[in-house]
């Protein structure tokens, strides 16, 4: 097995267009063609995991965390960037990291998060918007059920918890074949009439071509009459963070205490007991304080992420318990997470988790 064939799996659950402006998800070091020894699983990428992988017999980093996050300009080893990739290099060693794409992945860090809290329905906290697309195709009455089955196969109509969703509305069409045409129907030269269906899917952005190359291949026309309208309507099967509720509501000290337990956690850093029970729960894993006001917005009784900074707990106002568990803590079952992914396509391949927690941050 090659790294592409691992890559591009990951990539059609989280595609790489899918993370953030700032992020640097993909293959970081390494040549996509490789052939596969074992791949280690880890959150960050650093030294001591190349020491791992070289130790476990893996040529394969999957990491969570991008180890390059800007460019560099020097390889000279004077920071553990440098020398992390240095490592890698000269042990041909790849890096891959899926991390923001993952995180706005509807099955990724954050439900993994919500399953191990026990939480009910949840939701994407913050759709993203303009990610998704109209395809319109105007197909003749004989081959709508093919074009139509060819898109959905290709991955259009889904809406929320309904697939196979489309919309289609009968009309006449008109074309004249030039002398260069071959055409499916008509003369060449003659303005021909043909009955034709306009057939309307919702497609998300980062499976167009896909949906659009299985439209063409099943369309009978020479020529195909189609249009791609970017929409402004969310997504709701992608963005930050999630939202959900508790089958049984509980007392503040009992899911802090939950929460606690479930991350393993040095600390919890948390704002003043509202003295309610918590039903409704809001998380984001990682570096969550851009979706407190969201998650406040939506009603939730607490809001779990990490790396709040001290000024951004006061924005709780008293309408919601922050409750910071950690950057790593947050996210170290995504290690767990991307196993489970993998071995669940690969039934043959059994890739390594690290052993080694790369938390900086300690506690005394």
């Amino acid at each position: 097995m090659t790294i592409a064939e691992i890559t591009n799996y990951l990539e059609g659950l989280a595609p790489l267009s899918s993370q953030e402006s700032y992020d640097n998800a993909g293959l970081i070091v390494g040549d996509r063609k490789t052939t596969i020894t074992n791949a280690l699983i880890a959150l960050d990428c650093t030294e001591e995991i190349v020491d791992e992988a070289i130790d476990k017999g893996c040529n394969l980093i999957i990491a969570h965390h991008p180890i390059v996050f800007k460019g560099l300009k020097k390889f000279n080893g004077s920071n553990y960037v440098e020398r992390t990739v240095i490592k890698a290099i000269k042990n041909d060693i790849a890096i891959y990291a899926i991390h923001t794409n993952l995180d706005n992945y509807q099955m990724g860090v954050n439900k993994k998060i919500g399953t191990l809290l026990g939480i009910k329905n949840p939701q994407i906290l913050a759709p993203v918007s303009q990610k998704l697309v109209k395809l319109a195709v105007m197909v003749p009455l004989a081959h709508v059920d093919a074009v139509k089955n060819a898109l959905f196969s290709g991955g259009a109509g889904q809406i929320g918890d309904y697939d196979e969703c489309s919309f289609a509305v009968e009309g006449q069409g008109t074309f004249k074949a030039s002398a260069n045409a071959n055409p499916h129907v008509g003369a060449i030269g003659e303005r021909h009439h043909e009955t034709e269906v306009k057939l309307e899917v919702i497609v998300s952005s980062h499976i167009l071509g896909n949906a659009i190359s299985n439209m063409l291949n099943a369309h009978p026309y020479e020529e195909v009459a189609y249009d791609c309208i970017q929409l402004l309507n969310k997504n709701t099967e992608e963005g930050a963070g999630m939202i959900g509720t508790l089958e049984e509501p509980m007392d503040e000290d009992a899911f802090l205490a939950h929460i606690k337990k479930v991350f393993n956690c040095g600390v919890i850093r948390h704002t003043a007991y509202l003295n309610k029970p918590i039903k409704k729960v809001a998380w984001c894993g990682g570096a969550g304080s851009f979706l407190l006001a969201t998650a406040k917005g939506k009603g939730a009784d607490i809001y779990i992420t990490g790396d709040f900074k001290y000024h951004e707990f006061f924005d709780a106002e008293n309408q919601i318990i922050i409750a910071d568990i950690g950057h790593f803590e947050s996210e170290q079952y995504t290690i767990e997470l991307l196993d489970e992914l993998l071995r669940k396509n690969f039934a043959t391949f059994a890739p390594c988790l690290t052993e080694i927690n790369t938390n900086p941050v300690k506690y005394f």
